[in-house]
């Protein structure tokens, strides 16, 4: 069940970061975290911590709940 969360996270950030056309890499600058940290959350393998979530938001100008709707829903 956690991967699925990670996964599905990740499926939903990478989308979001697309739609506004930003690199991993750019998208980390602005948020001030590594693009290899922006890539493992991406594919489902890094357990992105409450701080790092509202950088990501921040970042990608959206309400920090965006980032935890699926594209199930």
């Amino acid at each position: 069940m956690a991967n699925q969360l990670l996964i599905g996270f990740g499926l939903h950030l990478k989308k979001l970061r697309l739609e506004r056309g930003l690199s991993q890499e750019r998208l980390g600058m602005i948020a001030e975290l590594d693009r290899t940290y922006i890539s493992g959350i991406e594919r489902g393998v890094r357990n992105v911590s409450l701080t790092n979530i509202f950088r990501i938001a921040q970042a990608l100008n959206v309400p920090a709940a965006e980032l935890f709707h699926s594209d199930a829903e």
